[in-house]
């Protein structure tokens, strides 16, 4: 098992573009909490990346947003909830992460806490949708979760996030996103290996020897006399 000596290294995205964005609020204050805890943290900047399948995969944000996500052990998702569901601006960045990079896999493995904030009353919309995403791109989402309503009221006018049960919750999330990523990240091989990639990969060695087999008794028969 590998032994790690760095600190958890946490990305967040959020899905939002506006200048006071409290999407992006509620990921700096669930930064700045599970810095203290001991993690480092990284952000992905949205603006700029282009609709996916829209440009070739060699696009520089595309590039930064795969290379942030192979860098990361966890993960936090911070989506607002528009129209019941999660921005396009969410989804898209999701979009350009794909399962399988070669024989790397950028998210599996991953820890993932979910967030949301709404402009009215408390919904667990795009958490649920985000929850489902996480799953798909094979990651351990954590139990705990933050979803805060009335989000325009929740937050100082620097933009840290105001003394509330709201606050406590993403303090909750950013502990247990925290303990389950040092939990699981020397784990990782284990806790992923799949019986059905393993007879997968069984199968193709078996063919790849039976090939490499049969060449080489067609070049003995073409050497000999």
């Amino acid at each position: 098992m590998p032994t790690f000596n760095h600190k958890p290294r946490i990305l967040f995205l959020y899905g939002s573009l506006r200048e006071r964005s409290y999407s992006r609020l509620l990921a700096e204050e669930a930064a700045r909490i599970i810095e203290e805890f001991g993690a480092e943290v990284r952000f992905f900047d949205p603006r700029e990346l282009p609709v996916y399948a829209s440009v070739p995969e060699t696009h520089p944000k595309v590039q930064e947003l795969r290379e942030l996500s192979l860098w990361s052990e966890g993960q936090v998702w911070s989506s607002p909830e528009m129209h019941g569901n999660i921005t396009g601006i969410m989804k898209n960045q999701i979009d350009w992460i794909p399962l399988s990079l070669g024989a790397v896999r950028p998210t599996q493995g991953r820890t993932l806490a979910v967030m949301q904030v709404s402009g009215g009353s408390q919904s667990f919309n795009a958490v649920n949708t985000l929850r489902i995403l996480g799953r798909w791109m094979r990651m351990f989402t954590i139990p705990n979760q933050s979803s805060v309503a009335k989000a325009y009221q929740e937050f100082n006018d620097d933009g840290t996030m105001k003394d509330s049960p709201y606050r406590d919750r993403v303090v909750d999330v950013m502990e247990e996103l925290y303990k389950f990523t040092l939990l699981v990240r020397d784990k990782v091989d284990y806790l992923t290996d799949r019986y059905s990639e393993r007879k997968e990969k069984a199968a193709k060695e078996v063919i790849q020897i039976a090939n490499s087999a049969l060449e080489v008794k067609t070049n003995n028969q073409r050497s000999s006399p």
